[in-house]
């Protein structure tokens, strides 16, 4: 059993997983109380073996749960940071360590699923893209702000743009709360396909196209490309980690 901790931007993710089985898992966001959350969550589960966490937040937030999974469970966490090439990826960063571990997580999850060659979009806080080769290269990718973002954006920087009302998303808007909305996912909508079909047209072939995150969901049906959810990539991504790399201790 390993109990499997994705620390996000929003929110964080966690899974209980056994051997291919997985048991339990949730989410907390970080506005929310996460101490009390997760103890609840975390009430009467099993005593996982090892504890492996990725993360994108600041070192404050990572102590924070290390605390509680030393309170919750006696284990320390197994952090995954992003290695030049590993689980079949090779990334293509000079630095390797530079390159968020969701992002590498997510592409690790898509070869070991045999989704590779393919594209992967991860839409929360902010958007990244990245590409990969059947053979588990990576050619890079582009990060901007997520939908959400560019609009708190747009908003605190402008005086007389100041919706009266939630904005929905449309073609065309005919009043500013839907033009915010509209503009802002139409944007990232069309960055998404012009990296695409970019990468399809260097790598003269076909490329899937992976959407990950919160807002991943909603981003979909505005795409005029093929694509497909992939839910959860960066837990995959450590439960084939975990299954390559042995527990310290046990080693």
């Amino acid at each position: 059993m390993k109990l499997l901790l994705d620390l996000g931007n929003t929110r964080l993710k966690w899974a209980m997983v056994s051997a291919d089985a997985w048991i339990e898992r949730g989410a907390v966001a970080w506005d929310e109380d996460v101490a009390a959350a997760l103890a609840q969550a975390w009430k009467g589960v099993a005593q996982p073996l090892r504890v492996l966490g990725a993360s994108v937040v600041d070192a404050s937030r990572e102590n924070q749960i290390e605390q509680l999974v030393s309170q919750g469970f006696a284990h320390r966490i197994e952090w995954v940071r992003t290695p030049a090439e590993a689980c079949g990826v090779r990334i293509a960063y000079a630095e390797p360590q530079r390159l968020g571990v969701d992002r590498f997580l997510a592409m690790v999850a898509a070869r070991h699923e045999g989704r590779a060659p393919c594209v992967l979009a991860g839409i929360g806080t902010a958007l990244t893209l990245d590409a990969l080769t059947a053979d588990g290269r990576h050619l890079g990718g582009l990060i901007a702000p997520g939908p959400l973002l560019m609009q708190q954006s747009l908003l605190g920087a402008t005086v007389r743009v100041r919706p009266e009302h939630p904005g929905a998303i449309h073609a065309i808007a005919d009043n500013t709360a839907d033009a915010v909305v509209s503009g802002c996912w139409q944007a990232v909508a069309a960055l998404i396909e012009r990296f695409a079909l970019h990468v399809a047209k260097s790598s003269d072939g076909a490329q899937r196209l992976l959407l990950d995150g919160g807002d991943a969901a909603t981003l979909l049906p505005l795409l005029d490309l093929p694509a497909e959810l992939a839910a959860d990539s960066v837990l995959c991504g450590l439960h084939v980690w975990a299954s390559s790399h042995p527990s310290p201790s046990s080693t």
